[in-house]
């Protein structure tokens, strides 16, 4: 195994370096039929002898993998990993303690409670607050609308939903509620779109107004959802007047900052979440801006009480009288065996510190600021103004346009950008997450963009 890790680690060391030199494409896609056999994936499933065949089957896999550490990387939300945190993420898989409960992985625990009690300090719910990391936003979404349903419906666990139970949030929200709303049994027709300006954030007058029709017509709204920031846009919800409003109606407030709560470690970029210690549930994925590997999603909660109670369980063999020198988290999660995910959001974050966390954040919101203005002198149309590191553009020509550019850029490998549609147009879209991504990158996407548009 030693030689094998060694092995590992001298490839990766190898990419890495290439990643940042530009010597590779930041994406191929290759087709799979193609790529399973350059990895010899059936062979090696049937006959084993993968170590003997490792270096071989580590260049054909990183040759083909994303290279998300490219500067020219500026596609999904996902994080270009803090390096320090593969440490973590190794420590992890090798320990393997799944730490769920507490003896099973005392160290991994203690790890999570240190870094949800700082995330609970940001988000001003230091005392009575709590929370828990799992296995991705989505997971953390679902966990806390089931703390919201539970205080608007107790008897939903037991009895199954009353008729009329609803959640409204914005028709732009992660599409990980419409999921949840399912799971939980309330179904699709009852995640309600709230009411929303040109640019798709909650308007709180009007909200008040759309939560008061629903009872009227004999619903009940048990949340709100507020985005914090929107996945298409980057923008940010009003926070403290939809939370005056929530607490007005006795409504539940849930902030999904999956993506955009980091922004709560910059002093100067707190203001974006105003009002967010008024909220009862706030998201915060660490794979995103905190730099750690996927996954690590914390979702947080201003009464530990809520949060407790979300769900129910039976099982003696997990649950029975015993020496408790930390706290069993299965309680307040999905997952029974849940990876130490703390462990990598501590790495990542304790790399550099709070300061460092906040420099990160705020040097790619003031990038994606100089990109708009580098793609309008350009003669580009930007959608909206950025406040998070997410960016909206077009180049002239129509909605197909906009996606044959992406195609090309895809297939040159050496940028990676996505598309979104705002507005009822199709528009091209920058998550700019790598922190080696300058504004020379952004000014060579528009060189490619001009010439594939004059070809």
């Amino acid at each position: 195994m030693t030689d094998a890790v060694r092995t590992t680690l001298a490839r990766l060391e190898t990419y890495l370096a290439d990643a940042a030199a530009r010597r590779r494409p930041v994406i191929a896609q290759p087709p799979i039929a193609e790529l399973r056999a350059r990895l010899g994936l059936d062979a090696l499933i049937r006959e084993g002898g993968l170590e003997a065949r490792l270096e071989g089957f580590l260049d054909a896999h990183l040759a083909a993998a994303t290279c998300l550490q490219h500067p020219g990387n500026m596609g999904h939300q996902v994080s270009v990993p803090e390096p320090l945190a593969a440490a973590g993420a190794l420590l992890d898989a090798v320990t393997n303690n799944p730490m769920a409960i507490y003896e099973m992985g005392p160290p991994a625990v203690a790890a999570e409670a240190a870094m949800i009690g700082w995330m609970l300090e940001k988000a001003g719910w230091a005392e009575g607050g709590a929370g828990v990391f799992t296995h991705g936003g989505s997971l953390a979404n679902l966990t806390a609308l089931a703390a919201a349903r539970r205080r608007a419906a107790p008897e939903a666990w037991a009895e199954g939903n009353p008729p009329g139970l609803c959640v409204v949030a914005p028709a732009c929200s992660h599409y990980s509620l419409a999921r949840a709303a399912g799971i939980l049994g309330l179904g699709a027709r009852n995640l309600v779109a709230a009411p929303v300006d040109a640019e798709n954030r909650i308007r709180p007058g009007a909200l008040a107004a759309a939560l008061a029709d629903l009872r009227a017509h004999g619903r009940t709204p048990m949340a709100v959802v507020a985005n914090a920031c929107a996945t298409a846009t980057g923008l940010y919800d009003p926070l403290r007047a939809v939370a005056e409003v929530c607490r007005e109606a006795g409504v539940w407030l849930h902030v999904d900052g999956a993506h955009g709560a980091s922004a709560l470690a910059s002093p100067k970029l707190r203001r974006l979440l105003d009002g967010v210690e008024m909220a009862d549930s706030l998201v915060w994925d660490a794979h995103k801006m905190l730099r750690a590997p996927g996954l690590a999603a914390a979702v947080l909660v201003r009464s530990a009480a809520d949060l407790d109670a979300a769900f129910e369980e039976e099982a003696s063999y997990l649950f029975h009288a015993k020496d408790q020198p930390g706290p069993d988290l299965i309680h307040r999660t999905v997952e029974c065996t849940k990876a130490g995910l703390g462990l990598k959001a501590f790495f990542a974050v304790a790399a550099h510190g709070e300061a460092g966390v906040a420099a990160y954040v705020e040097g790619r919101t003031a990038l994606a600021a100089e990109a708009v203005a580098r793609f309008r002198r350009a003669g580009f149309a930007v959608a909206v103004e950025p406040e998070s590191n997410i960016v909206l553009f077009r180049a002239p020509g129509d909605d197909a346009h906009q996606l044959a550019l992406r195609r090309a850029l895809l297939a040159g490998g050496e940028h990676y950008l996505t598309a979104a549609e705002f507005g009822g147009r199709q528009w091209l879209r920058l998550t700019l997450m790598n922190p080696d991504t300058t504004a020379a990158d952004i000014d060579a996407l528009i060189g490619a963009i001009s010439r594939d548009r004059a070809a």
